[in-house]
């Protein structure tokens, strides 16, 4: 380490010290490897990992600026065609606008959440149904008399009251 440079074990070159992260453990208290050296074994180390793992590893594309690539149709689009995505790095969508509306279209189909209806108390399923129906018949508690009481209500019968008397009406409990 000489006049503000620091000699780089990954690259060979002289590099000025702000080159290099912090590293509390060695003498000089700075990573033996300048930190392009460190991010290019990083990613050559991660690609090798993911293919060792039989994952499919996509390069880095060179992107000008006021663009980027769509991972989902590999196309590199301007700005303009992207939506706005306030928590992203980039402040835009992570799929252009053509790709959600196609993907927008086909999940929607996907959307109606379906549950496993069962028995609780011997555990056989009974059918496929949607969340809130699955969650009455939980609330009911099982119970065919409750479901047609419920009905019943609904239909109107339950509060339609009995004549007594002329004039004295009983309404159902």
């Amino acid at each position: 380490m000489s006049n503000g440079t620091k000699w780089c074990r990954g690259c060979s070159r002289d590099v000025p010290l702000g080159g290099f992260a912090l590293d509390r453990n060695r003498g000089d208290g700075l990573q033996p490897r300048c930190r392009e050296c460190v991010a290019q074994y990083s990613a050559a180390h991660y690609r090798r990992r993911q293919a060792a793992r039989g994952k499919v590893v996509k390069e880095k594309v060179d992107v000008p600026s006021g663009h980027k690539l769509c991972r989902q149709c590999g196309e590199i689009k301007p700005h303009s065609e992207w939506h706005k995505n306030a928590s992203a790095s980039d402040g835009l969508s992570t799929r252009c606008k053509a790709c959600r509306a196609v993907q927008g279209r086909a999940g929607h189909l996907k959307r109606p959440a379906v549950h496993v209806d069962h028995c609780h108390k011997t555990g056989r399923v009974r059918g496929v149904l949607c969340f809130n129906c699955n969650t009455a018949i939980g609330k009911l508690g099982d119970d065919p008399d409750a479901a047609r009481r419920v009905v019943s209500y609904l239909e109107g019968h339950a509060w339609k009251p009995t004549i007594v008397a002329q004039g004295v009406y009983r309404q159902p409990s």
